[in-house]
C-alpha cells in the first residue's frame, strides 16, 4: 500500500484537490444569495479556514488577501487566519516534496518541459543552501518546481518540514498583516476598479505581466550565468 502511495502521490494529490474545488464549487452554487460576489464572501465566512488551507495549498496570494480583508472586518481573527494560512501552504510544499522524493520517473517525465527550471532549483539550492528554501514562495516562476526539485536530492526531509514550515508562517503574516492594517484602503481600491473596470483591467494586465516578465529575465539571466560557470568551475577543480 505504501509503494503504491509513493508511486502514485502526484496523481492522488492532483485527484485531491480536484475533489476539494469540486465540492467548494457546488458549495458556492448552492450559497444562499444571489449574485457570484456575494455567493463567494458568503463561502469565505462561513467556511473561511477551511478554504483558507486549501488555498494556501495552491500557493495563492489572493486567499491571503481575502484572510486579510476579512480579518479587517472582523469575520476572521488574525493570528487563527496566518496560523491556518501557514498551515496549507506547508502543506503544499509538503505534498510537492515528497513527489519529487518518491516519484521521481513521473516527475521527469511530467516536467520534461521544465527541465531548465529544475535546473536551475538544483543550482540555487547547491548555492545558496536552506535560505533557498525560506524564499522560494517569492520566486515567480519556481515555487513548485523548488520543492519538487529538492526532494529529487537527498536533502533531509526533516529540515526541509522545519525550514518550510516557518517560511509558510512568515509568508502568511507577510501579506494578511498589511492587508488587515490597509484593509479600508483596499476595499477603497477595489470599490473603484468595480466602478471602473475598464481602467482596472488594462492596468492589472499591464502590472502583471511587467512583473512576469522582470522574474522571468531575471530567472533566465540568473541560469544562463550559472550554466556558463560549471563548465569553468569542472575545469578548475
Amino acid at each position: 500500500m505504501s509503494d503504491f502511495m509513493n508511486k502514485h502521490s502526484g496523481k492522488l494529490f492532483a485527484l485531491f484537490m480536484i475533489v476539494i474545488l469540486s465540492v467548494l464549487g457546488y458549495v458556492l452554487y448552492m450559497a444562499p444569495v444571489e449574485g457570484l460576489e456575494n455567493k463567494f464572501l458568503y463561502l469565505m465566512k462561513e467556511y473561511g479556514y477551511i478554504i483558507l488551507f486549501f488555498w494556501g495549498m495552491l500557493e495563492g496570494e489572493m486567499g491571503l488577501v481575502m484572510a486579510g480583508l476579512l480579518t479587517h472586518t472582523g469575520d476572521m481573527n488574525l493570528f487563527l487566519a496566518i496560523f491556518v494560512a501557514g498551515l496549507g501552504g506547508f502543506a503544499g510544499d509538503q505534498v510537492y516534496f515528497y513527489i519529487g522524493r518518491f516519484n521521481k520517473k513521473f516527475v521527469y517525465k511530467k516536467l520534461r518541459g521544465q527541465r531548465r527550471k529544475l535546473a536551475l532549483a538544483h543550482l540555487l539550492l547547491k548555492r545558496y543552501g536552506w535560505p533557498i528554501i525560506f524564499i522560494q514562495r517569492y520566486l515567480y516562476g519556481l515555487r513548485t518546481v523548488i520543492p519538487i526539485s529538492i526532494g529529487l536530492t537527498r536533502y533531509s526531509g526533516k529540515m526541509f518540514a522545519l525550514i518550510n514550515l516557518i517560511s509558510a508562517w512568515f509568508w502568511a503574516a507577510l501579506t494578511i498583516v498589511p492587508t488587515w492594517y490597509f484593509g479600508q484602503e483596499i476595499l477603497i481600491v477595489i470599490h473603484w476598479a468595480k466602478e471602473h473596470w475598464y481602467f482596472a483591467l488594462p492596468l492589472a494586465g499591464i502590472i502583471g505581466g511587467g512583473i512576469s516578465y522582470y522574474f522571468h529575465k531575471v530567472t533566465d539571466k540568473t541560469f544562463k550565468e550559472k550554466h556558463a560557470n560549471t563548465p569553468q568551475q569542472s575545469e578548475n577543480q
